[in-house]
């Protein structure tokens, strides 16, 4: 059974969430500050967090940060912050999903299912380990090293990763992308993608502002280039 974290200050709309996640089969958990939230997330091993970033105690992009420092747990941001800024920077902390209040409960519930579906390692022990440059990446246990030392990713920068890597050499559109990784509710978001390439440029190229792997095709969408 999956194991939901709402973190939220508000005590109704906490209720309200755990009684329709549960009411759907979901395990939920519940932090009404970031302190609280970051004890159960090291304690209770969710499978999933949704996050309001307006906390009584801590920013949520912080705890963002704090849980990004250890867990590769997926994040789903839910917060009536509908400013672009705060959702790149909600992106880029580390967060796998951003839905703004007010939310209909059948798109949460879609959205929290793509994220557990990506972060679910699912190895078949005989695929092939790529290797670009300074760069090993492990299809079958969904590990990457550089320079033999292990990359850690999201689930989310994982997905977009594999999916450039599977089709290596050929370009992969904005809306394959989006669609497979997060999902077909996704197809206009297109500055996920900008957030999360720069994201795993910084980790994986020699050269985060002249790319060698991971090409931007303008206007199309992106390539691997082993």
């Amino acid at each position: 059974m999956t194991r939901v974290l709402v973190v939220d200050d508000d005590p109704q709309l906490l209720r309200a969430l755990k009684i329709n996640l549960a009411a759907r089969g979901y395990t939920v958990l519940t932090a009404p500050d970031g302190t609280r939230a970051l004890h159960a997330a090291a304690h209770e091993h969710p499978d999933v967090i949704v996050l309001d970033l307006g906390l009584p105690d801590l920013d949520g992009a912080d705890v963002i940060t704090g849980l990004r420092g250890w867990s590769t747990t997926p994040i789903i941001v839910l917060s009536a912050r509908t400013d672009s800024s705060d959702k790149v920077e909600a992106l880029d902390a580390g967060a796998d999903d951003y839905v703004t209040k007010p939310f209909g409960m059948d798109e949460l519930l879609a959205r929290l299912r793509a994220a557990v579906r990506r972060a679910s390692a699912n190895p078949t022990g005989n695929e092939p380990v790529v290797h670009a440059g300074a760069l090993d990446i492990d299809l079958a246990t969904k590990q990457v090293t550089r320079d033999g030392v292990v990359v850690h990713l999201t689930p989310t920068e994982w997905g977009i990763l594999e999916l450039l890597v599977r089709h290596q050499g050929k370009l992969v559109s904005q809306r394959q992308l989006l669609t497979e990784v997060w999902g077909p509710l996704y197809q206009t978001e297109t500055h996920y993608l900008r957030v999360y390439l720069a994201q795993l440029r910084r980790k994986l190229e020699p050269d985060a502002s002249h790319p060698r792997h991971l090409i931007t095709e303008p206007g199309m969408g992106y390539r691997f280039n082993p």
